[in-house]
């Protein structure tokens, strides 16, 4: 028996406790679905955005996503996930392991190896999630004949992590990656809209406290205050979601990072918990991330070399840019004959980052060779580049 308002007592209806418990059935079958095709974690939230919508756009008024512009696009519907599933009413959050490997700052001493974020080590976690997430959109399909649903792997205009802390699978921490208690944050998130109003899960509580480790070990001081990344001076975005130049100011703290980067996941408190995966799909890649031999990457070694990872999506002439930056950084005399014929690479960017590096590694002595090498370039990049390192090393 329950109350209302009036203070008058009613009974709920048999029937409507009947819906429910059958409900809850199907979600437990929908649960146990998930967990065999891999996912963790499985929770459910109310199909809205909250507080964090206005976060957002605040977040996005101060230009904080930098060239990202899809991330300022249809601000609707990442406030109402009703706007991008007409009646949506709950949000499956999923939440899937990659972890293969211990890493700790240790990649930092060699400056002649490269640094790859942990989960670009194994295939493109599209092509692993995605077709799992279909499998269970399949499911909810069979369980709810006739209802809509909508999936999303990291794609979609849905406020992924806040929608995966209502659902009580982590909280956003201070680095805005999502942190599970006891669990660590080593995952990867999806999430399926349906248009049944499923039970909710209990929502997670923040539990970074007054640990800051993570801003204070970030290389670009990307955490601007607890919370609030400003994605432009993030190593992950400079080396995968910029296109163009690496602004200078960024370069000798990029260090050895060649793709992404995972400093303020390793120094996190919670990541000490962290189990790995035993999913062999993620078993992590046999590579070798020698820099010289990166910088000699054609277009058909890269292909080949990277065919089913993340990397291919920075393309060669980002990947070689990112490699040339480090190697800029490595101190590695070795370097400068890989660098010295990459001057003659027909993609101006990484020509550009090529021409600082020998900068850092020979100083005033780059600018004979850039007479000789380059001596009618016409690129505004490069000369830009060339110019900064004639101010910067006078002869």
């Amino acid at each position: 028996m329950d109350y209302t308002g009036s203070g008058e007592p009613f009974c709920i209806p048999l029937q409507h406790i009947m819906e429910m418990d059958s409900i809850r059935e199907k979600l437990e079958r929908l649960h146990r679905k998930a967990r065999d095709l891999g996912f963790e974690g499985f929770g459910v939230a109310r199909a809205e955005s909250g507080v964090w919508a206005l976060r957002y756009q605040e977040w996005v008024e101060k230009n904080f996503h930098g060239e990202m512009a899809y991330m300022a696009r249809n601000p609707e519907k990442r406030s109402h996930p009703g706007e991008v599933l007409a009646g949506a009413k709950s949000v499956i959050s999923l939440r899937m392991n990659y972890l293969t490997r211990e890493k700790d700052l240790s990649f930092l001493e060699d400056r002649t190896t490269g640094d790859v974020s942990l989960y670009a080590l194994n295939q493109d976690y599209h092509n692993v999630v995605l077709p799992r997430l279909k499998q269970l959109e399949a499911a909810i399909e069979r369980e709810f004949p006739g209802r809509l649903t909508r999936a999303y792997v990291d794609t979609g205009p849905v406020l992924e992590k806040p929608l995966a802390e209502q659902a009580g699978l982590g909280w956003v921490g201070k680095h805005t990656n999502l942190v599970t208690e006891h669990e660590g944050s080593w995952y990867f998130l999806a999430e399926i809209l349906v248009d049944v109003a499923l039970p909710e899960t209990s929502p997670a509580v923040d539990r970074c406290g007054t640990c800051q480790a993570c801003i204070d070990i970030c290389p670009t001081r990307a955490i601007v205050a607890p919370y609030v990344l400003d994605a432009r001076r993030c190593i992950s975005y400079l080396t995968i979601e910029l296109k163009g130049v690496i602004p200078i100011e960024f370069r000798k703290a990029i260090g050895n990072r060649i793709y992404g980067c995972d400093d303020c996941q390793i120094v996190c408190p919670w990541n000490a918990y962290a189990v790995k995966t035993d999913a062999t799909v993620f078993a992590g890649r046999s590579e070798t991330w020698r820099l010289v031999d990166l910088m000699a990457l054609d277009d058909e070694t890269f292909r080949q070399r990277f065919k089913g990872s993340p990397i291919k999506r920075v393309k060669r002439r980002g990947f070689l840019r990112n490699v040339a930056v480090a190697l800029g950084n490595s101190g590695d005399v070795a370097a400068v004959g890989p660098l010295t014929r990459a001057l003659g690479d027909e993609e101006p960017l990484i020509r550009a980052h090529v021409v600082w590096a020998l900068g850092e590694l020979l100083g005033a002595r780059a600018l004979a060779l850039f007479q000789e090498k380059i001596p009618d370039e016409a690129d505004p990049w490069v000369t830009r580049e060339v110019e900064d390192v004639r101010v910067r090393h006078p002869a």
